[in-house]
């Protein structure tokens, strides 16, 4: 017994020896002192690549330059350098994908894209994730696979804010509503959300009646034909949704050819519920044209996205990876007080 209690013994005190000469020998090597630090050292600096499918809008420019101020604030509040590797796919899928690649092969941190193919970007997702970099998609979703984190906007809820909005509007005026109802693409999911969204606010609160639904395909003549076409069949309407206020310009200018164009207060008025808060949204908001519509938020886009951009790339967890901006009501009456609207930024109006 007394034996093996020194073979013991013995034992613990050759481990210990080596654990302290080891220990030793690699504070030495690297330079440290008196302690040695058991965490690993944060990063200092950080590079995004930025995947756009195509930049052909005035909303893109303010995304990416609402990003940019968004890096700049969180590069002072951290202590950390972000930088930037963008680059345009012009519509391509091809080009994206080969972008994408590019992104990877130069070791960035963390890739965002906004995908010309929801199905296609599944592919340049499986070679990021390969490479062990964090994939986000932007505005619009992948189909097929799960990606790190997607940030976008709450369609569904968009217009669901807007219809509540709308029914208050209606019912304060002892409006009964018959609306026509200009859809989008029934490809896109947001255009299908923002039906969805309506129909379920008109079923709840019975505040009007969708008495026409116009596929538009956001094809500019079907907003004016489907206007026109829509009052010449059901001459008692008194009020439209308008799947993006993009369109509200066409809209306008078919409404002013048939004789219905009027601002609110105004005898004749047609009752306008929209969505986005584009530019001429905007402007049919501040003209008393248009009644509602729920902002498409590309500053408080771009806030989610740097920031879930920034937690990623330090390897850190996100507590929700699906982020989606519901967006604000704004009406003809508060959308001079709205604080951050990008149309208002990147608009050129005359009061």
């Amino acid at each position: 017994m007394r034996k093996n209690r020194i073979k013991i013994f013995t034992g613990l005190l050759i481990f210990v020896l080596v654990f302290v000469a080891c220990t030793t020998a690699a504070a030495e090597t690297s330079g440290a002192d008196e302690t040695v630090s058991e965490e690993p050292t944060a990063k200092s600096e950080i590079t995004i690549g930025l995947s756009w499918n195509r930049k052909d809008l005035q909303l893109i420019e303010a995304w990416e330059d609402y990003m940019a101020l968004h890096a700049k604030a969180l590069e002072d509040e951290k202590g950390v350098t972000i930088n930037w590797v963008i680059n345009v796919a012009d519509g391509d899928v091809t080009r994206q994908a080969s972008n994408i690649e590019d992104l990877i092969s130069q070791g960035v941190d963390v890739i965002i894209a906004r995908a010309e193919d929801g199905a296609a970007i599944c592919a340049s997702y499986n070679a990021a994730k390969e490479a062990g970099i964090p994939f986000i998609t932007f505005d619009r979703e992948a189909q097929g696979c799960t990606v790190d984190a997607h940030v976008g906007a709450d369609s569904f809820n968009q217009a669901v804010s807007a219809g509540e909005a709308f029914a208050d509007l209606l019912e304060a005026n002892g409006v009964k509503g018959k609306c026509i109802e200009l859809l989008g693409d029934l490809r896109d999911q947001n255009a299908v959300n923002r039906s969805e969204g309506w129909a379920k606010v008109e079923a709840e609160r019975g505040a009007w009646e969708t008495v026409l639904q116009v596929p538009t395909e956001y094809n500019p003549d079907i907003f004016i034909s489907g206007t026109k076409n829509g009052f010449a069949s059901n001459p008692d309407v008194n009020c439209m949704f308008i799947v993006t206020d993009a369109g509200w310009g066409l809209v306008q200018n078919a409404l002013d050819e048939i004789g219905k164009l009027a601002k609110t207060g105004e005898e004749g008025h047609i009752w306008i519920a929209s969505q986005d808060v584009d530019i001429p949204g905007y402007q049919g908001l501040m003209e008393g044209y248009m009644d509602v519509s729920t902002s498409y938020d590309a500053y408080y886009h771009a806030l989610e996205v740097v920031k879930a951009a920034y937690t990623l790339a330090m390897g850190e967890s996100l507590e929700n990876n699906i982020i989606l901006v519901p967006g604000r009501v704004v009406t003809s009456e508060n959308v001079r007080d709205t604080t951050d609207l990008w149309a208002r930024d990147y608009g050129d109006y005359q009061e």
